[in-house]
């Protein structure tokens, strides 16, 4: 069950998530990124931080934890860009799941991968597109995001994925996240990758490159879903702008973890 916050209090939720967010500064760090993380010592969760994160996280105590957890937490979108330089500090890389997912599921070729999340078709073609362009080698266990938790970590536990992709959207992929890393006993990465799945089954489409380069997606993407994305994004981004200026004003010096 989601916890609300105190008034204000949301201050120090983001002060620890800024806190535990990694800076990936070119690509050769990048490259170093994905090599740790696609050979995991042990049951490892990968999250990303995005403004709709940190609205969520302002207002949902239980989802701010999880994402807290996270063993490596990314930065993933303008917005985070926007309030990093605010603080004083270089962004790094946009190191958003749609691009970085598909270079980690070719990374972890030959092993079993799992993609838990979205619905039939999609979750089929997804699948497709995993065992026959990004991870031919890779047997796929799958299951659609509708499911209880127990299901999901009844099918890592009996097929013990190496890579397991987790396409529910926040809060529940972030949740599930440290429920399977807490149940698993072998290495692992499990991935909070919100519309990845939907992504790889064509569900959803990619912006043009331009638009990409640009940090306009998510123009993109309100576009396409206008009814599903209204709220996050023509009345949430203001919001975490709102926001990340009160955080400004009364937040001390942030470090951030190096990869």
């Amino acid at each position: 069950m989601s916890v609300a916050t105190e008034p204000h209090a949301w201050m120090g939720d983001w002060r620890e998530l800024l806190l535990r967010l990694s800076s990936v500064e070119d690509a050769k760090q990048e490259s170093q990124l994905l090599r740790a993380l696609a050979t995991p010592a042990c049951p490892t969760v990968l999250g990303f931080a995005n403004a709709h994160a940190m609205n969520s996280a302002a207002h949902d105590t239980a989802f701010s934890m999880a994402l807290a957890r996270c063993d490596v937490l990314l930065r993933d979108g303008s917005g985070m860009s926007i309030l990093l330089r605010l603080l004083h500090q270089e962004p790094g890389l946009n190191l958003n799941g749609t691009d970085l997912i598909p270079k980690l599921v070719q990374r972890f070729g030959g092993r079993t991968i799992a993609l838990f999340g979205t619905r039939e078709p999609y979750l089929g073609w997804a699948r497709s597109e995993v065992e026959v362009r990004l991870a031919p080698h890779s047997p796929c266990v799958c299951a659609h995001g509708f499911l209880p938790d127990e299901h999901y970590l009844q099918l890592a536990r009996k097929h013990r994925p190496a890579l397991i992709l987790l396409g529910m959207g926040m809060p529940r992929q972030e949740l599930l996240a440290q429920r399977l890393r807490a149940a698993l006993d072998y290495p692992c990465l499990i991935v909070c990758g919100g519309a990845i799945i939907d992504f790889l089954g064509g569900k959803t489409a990619r912006a043009p490159q331009w638009m990409r380069a640009a940090g306009l997606e998510w123009c993109y993407r309100l576009a396409v879903e206008p009814r599903r994305l209204f709220r996050r994004y023509v009345l949430g981004n203001p919001l975490f702008l709102g926001r990340a200026l009160r955080f400004t004003l009364s937040a001390p010096t942030i470090g951030r973890r190096a990869i």
